[in-house]
C-alpha cells in the first residue's frame, strides 16, 4: 500500500551553520540533517535533482528512504522541507532516524470512493470534505499512503466520523479523545435555494390576493 522505499546518495557535511549551508547550494547540493534515535544529529548533502523529484512527487513525508551516508545507510523518515518561496527550489530538508519500533505522526490524505453509490449525492447533495488530510500516530514503517472513505449509502445530513474509517493495523488518530468528522453531505446549494425561493414566495402569493 505503501510508497516504494528509495535509497539517497548523500555525502556527510563537516561544518554547519549558514555559510557552508550557502556553500553546499552554490555546490548544486541540498543541505540536510539526519535526527533523531538517541544519536547526534548528523549533517548531510544531498543531490539536488534527487530531492526537488522526490518533494514534488508526492508522498514525500510519508515514505520511508535510505540514505546512504559515504557507505553508511541510514533508514529514516523526511520530517520536514524548505523551499525557496520565490523559485521552489528544496533549500534544507530535516530526516527523522528510523528504527524498527519508530512510531511517527503524519499527516495523511483521504480519499473519497463510492461517490455514485451514494442516495445522498445521487440527490443533488454535494461531498463537504472538513478533513483533506488526517494526522495519524503509526509505525515508521507502516504508513499508509492515504486513508480510504466508503460513501456508499450515505445520505444528505450525513456525518462521516474517523469510527467509520477503517484503518490498517497499527495506524491510530491522533486526536484521539473525540470522533470527530472528516465530511459531510451537504444538500446542494440549487436544492436548498429552490426550497428557500418557495419558501419566501408563499407567504407573499398569500399577501397579494
Amino acid at each position: 500500500m505503501s510508497h516504494a522505499s528509495y535509497e539517497l546518495k548523500a555525502e556527510a557535511r563537516e561544518q554547519v551553520g549558514k555559510g557552508s549551508a550557502r556553500a553546499v547550494r552554490r555546490d548544486g547540493k541540498v543541505p540536510a540533517v539526519i535526527y533523531g534515535d538517541k544519536q547526534p544529529p548528523l549533517a548531510i548533502a544531498l543531490s539536488y535533482k534527487e530531492i526537488y523529484y522526490k518533494i514534488h512527487g508526492g508522498g514525500f513525508l510519508t515514505t520511508v528512504a535510505t540514505i546512504d551516508v559515504d557507505g553508511q545507510k541510514i533508514q529514516v523518515l523526511p520530517k520536514d522541507y524548505q523551499l525557496d518561496p520565490v523559485r521552489d527550489f528544496p533549500m534544507h530538508v530535516d530526516f527523522l532516524r528510523v528504527g524498527a519500533n519508530t512510531q511517527v505522526n503524519v499527516n495523511v490524505p483521504v480519499h473519497f470512493i463510492n461517490e455514485e453509490q451514494s442516495p445522498g449525492i445521487k440527490r443533488g447533495g454535494v461531498l463537504n470534505v472538513v478533513r483533506h488530510e488526517v494526522e495519524f500516530h503509526c509505525p515508521a514503517n507502516a504508513i499508509p499512503d492515504f486513508i480510504t472513505v466508503d460513501l456508499t449509502g450515505t445520505n444528505i445530513g450525513d456525518s462521516i466520523h474517523i469510527s467509520a474509517v477503517k484503518l490498517p493495523a497499527g495506524v491510530k488518530p491522533v486526536i484521539a479523545d473525540r470522533d470527530f468528522t472528516i465530511a459531510t453531505i451537504a444538500g446542494s446549494s440549487a436544492a436548498r435555494s429552490d426550497a428557500d425561493e418557495a419558501a419566501a414566495a408563499a407567504p407573499a402569493a398569500g399577501t397579494a390576493e
